[in-house]
């Protein structure tokens, strides 16, 4: 006699997924609400919608006659960011062995390398270049600092994250083998490391390129600077050819890092 069939239990914890989603409904409700919230309006958006249609349009309709004036900014970007990259880099391979715990036993060393980043890492480029601006001056200068410091946060937190997630039993045989610290990590660490290394430097230097286009907007150089200008001019059709180059740089710079990681992998 065959067993007879029955139907599988309903899986338990769907109550709980509704819940969460209940939760974060009232949340979301809550914040847009006057008073205690940000008091979300789309009244304004109805009521000049006929402005926002002509911006568009304008931005649809780029100034071509204006690119010549658009390369010498984008050049000065593009060198901002690799300066900013490599300035960045070069500081953050040494800290990134002082930041993981395979590479650096010390806990108190490592939890001063780990706090200091997490300040830099809180402050966003922008703000650096602020106040870098109001000490040294407007120019490429405050801009590529601003950068280098944002992306030693980055570099040191993703490839000291790298280092901790692999494999310690070669540095722990280096270790018995009679090696300094310093030996293990050249020898041993920097040979593992270098392709995550290089991954996330190129990531760094694609937001380069993202970021020098806003530095510019508070004196840091670059093609921000000429964004500001046709903005304050309200000429939409020169910030459209603007914006058009931009991604073009951004989309070839990101094919280029694609194809760099993929022989690395």
């Amino acid at each position: 006699m065959s067993a007879a069939l029955s139907v599988p239990p309903r899986p338990r914890g769907r109550g709980r997924v509704w819940i969460a989603v209940a939760i974060v409904a009232a949340i979301t409700v809550i914040t847009c609400l006057p008073g205690i919230g940000v008091g979300l309006d789309i009244a304004p958006i109805i009521a000049n919608w006929r402005n926002g249609a002509t911006k568009i349009i304008e931005l649809l309709t780029p100034d071509w006659s204006f690119f010549p004036r658009t390369v010498a900014p984008m050049v000065e970007t593009l060198q901002m960011a690799v300066l900013g990259t490599v300035v960045g880099a070069a500081v953050s391979l040494p800290l990134s062995f002082w930041a993981a715990r395979p590479t650096n036993p010390h806990p108190v060393v490592r939890g001063v390398v780990r706090t200091a980043l997490n300040v830099i890492r809180a402050v966003p480029e922008l703000v650096y270049a602020a106040v870098l601006v109001a000490m040294v001056g407007v120019g490429a200068l405050p801009g590529i600092i601003a950068l280098a410091i944002f992306n030693v946060g980055i570099i040191v937190k993703l490839v000291s994250e790298s280092i901790d997630a692999t494999d310690a039993g070669a540095i722990e045989a280096g270790r018995a083998a009679g090696g300094t610290q310093a030996q293990i990590n050249r020898a041993i660490a920097l040979p593992d490391a270098w392709p995550a290394f290089v991954s996330q430097t190129l990531y760094v230097f694609e937001l380069n390129v993202r970021a020098s286009t806003v530095l510019g907007l508070v004196g840091a150089g670059g093609i921000g600077l000429l964004i500001d200008a046709v903005r304050t001019f309200y000429r939409y059709d020169q910030l459209s050819l603007i914006i058009l180059e931009v991604l073009i740089v951004v989309v070839v710079i990101d094919l280029v890092s694609d194809a760099i990681r993929r022989r690395l992998v």
